[in-house]
């Protein structure tokens, strides 16, 4: 899809599973080098082994993505693995609340808003420097259509994906003519261990969750893979500061 295979390089957080897993995948099939990155070891080092299994060539990197040191020793540990950082996919998040406004307490407050929002921050932060020095690259934020309009019973989820992709539009502004792209891909609902766990207890909210796409599904990781390849392959050239819905047609009703 327009990457060049020559030795290239792309990190994943929340590469244990799910969206990320699933990128890290399909980074490695490109001929990529990966690097895998979670709080989660077992996973982190699943997914490596996945690539492996396959002919790729993978690490995988403890960090928590709230913590400024982790985070640099993070960038340098990539540098240390492979000796270069072209393309970034920040991914790690936590999942939704479920309640009104007035129903939230400040530590979920807290915590969503650190990795959601403080995470992707201090990733952006750090890997920058590494994309300037390369003199070109690609970033790929994960925030969500959650974050492209109102999401009644999420507001502090919400409220950090509409961070993500300020984040995303002031960076791309700022980084433009360094030849550094910056996007966000913004997922509906889909397949993944956090959707289980916030529906699947509750097969009439799965249900819902289908039926608010105009396609009558949920998504699949793959499908959002697809997308962050895009954004980070030539064809997407011209595209940055933008925040791609990859929703089957959610936000169009």
């Amino acid at each position: 899809m327009g990457l060049s295979y020559s030795g290239e390089v792309a990190l994943v957080t929340g590469g244990a599973a799910g969206i990320g897993r699933a990128t890290a995948l399909a980074f490695a099939e490109a001929g990529l080098k990966v690097v895998v990155s979670d709080l989660d070891s077992a996973g982190g080092e699943a997914t490596v082994g996945l690539i492996q299994a396959a002919g790729g060539e993978a690490v995988f990197v403890p960090c928590d993505v709230t913590r400024d040191a982790e985070v640099q020793a993070l960038m340098q540990q990539t540098i240390a693995a492979f000796g270069r950082l072209d393309y970034a996919f920040n991914n790690a998040g936590i999942e939704i609340e479920q309640g009104k406004l007035a129903d939230g307490n400040e530590s979920e407050f807290d915590a969503i808003m650190n990795v959601n929002v403080k995470g992707v921050w201090l990733c952006m932060k750090h890997q920058l420097p590494l994309l300037l020095a390369q003199g070109a690259g690609a970033i790929v934020n994960t925030a969500s259509v959650a974050g492209l309009g109102a999401a009644p019973k999420m507001s502090i989820y919400s409220a950090s994906k509409h961070a993500v992709i300020g984040l995303t539009k002031s960076a791309a502004v700022e980084y433009a003519k360094k030849k550094i792209r910056v996007n966000a891909v913004c997922p509906a609902v889909i397949d993944t261990d956090m959707f289980r766990r916030a529906y699947e207890a509750d097969p009439r909210k799965a249900e819902f969750a289908a039926a608010m796409h105009p396609v009558g599904r949920i998504g699949r990781v793959e499908e959002i893979a697809a997308a962050v390849m895009y954004l980070c392959s030539d064809e997407a050239a011209f595209t940055t500061g933008h925040a791609l819905a990859v929703d089957g047609g959610a936000t169009a009703i």
